[in-house]
């Protein structure tokens, strides 16, 4: 690892820490923006983006569509669809390990501890978000291996996220260290499986 890449590493650690940092900071006002700003219509669609946005809908998608390149004798979109899941495994289950230990209790649950260590109740299973940590990972993937595809997939997990946020299901920074971590798994994933082609360019039939 070169200097210049050194760099980038460093300036990306340190603009990520701010990020949390301010995500945290906004936490109670944009709970409370959100509380004092609700819609029966929006709440509605933002459910049903939560329902429909969970690993199992992401995991069912990926294996559908790495059966299809597979059946079509496609290595790399192969590659890059398991790839895909493996990243959605690992920071689902990573999520799911911190959400058991750090207990930060839901927004929508009234508690004078929002931090109450380990602990199987979900309502206390608000840090990371699981749908955002899981979403991030299988689109960053994506974004990796063809960036004009999975950039055009990026709303997704915004959506999955503002969704979260909307239902008080997750705080600001839950959703935050979510996506952290699902694009921490990506970049894992694809470092092993993905040198040959990450960043080309390249159709979904190529």
């Amino acid at each position: 690892m070169n200097c210049k890449t050194v760099f980038y590493w460093l300036i990306a650690i340190v603009i990520t820490a701010i990020v949390i940092a301010a995500a945290f900071y906004f936490d109670e006002s944009v709970r409370h923006f959100v509380a004092n700003h609700q819609s029966r219509a929006i709440y509605n669609f933002m459910r049903n983006v939560s329902r429909f946005g969970d690993w199992a809908e992401h995991f069912t998608l990926g294996l559908v569509l790495a059966a299809i390149a597979w059946w079509r004798g496609n290595k790399k979109w192969t590659r890059i669809f398991l790839s895909m899941l493996l990243a959605l495994a690992i920071a689902g289950l990573a999520g799911r390990g911190l959400k058991v230990a750090t207990g930060r209790a839901r927004p929508s649950v009234k508690t004078e501890h929002v931090w109450n260590g380990p602990t199987l109740r979900t309502k206390y299973h608000a840090f990371p978000s699981g749908h955002v940590a899981s979403s991030t990972a299988f689109f960053a993937v994506l974004i990796i291996a063809n960036r004009r595809i999975g950039l055009a997939c990026l709303p997704v997990p915004i959506l999955i996220g503002c969704a979260r946020i909307y239902i008080a299901a997750h705080y600001l920074s839950d959703v935050v260290c979510a996506a952290v971590l699902g694009i921490l798994s990506a970049l894992f994933v694809a470092h092993f499986l993905l040198r040959s082609i990450s960043n080309r360019q390249s159709p979904i039939n190529g």
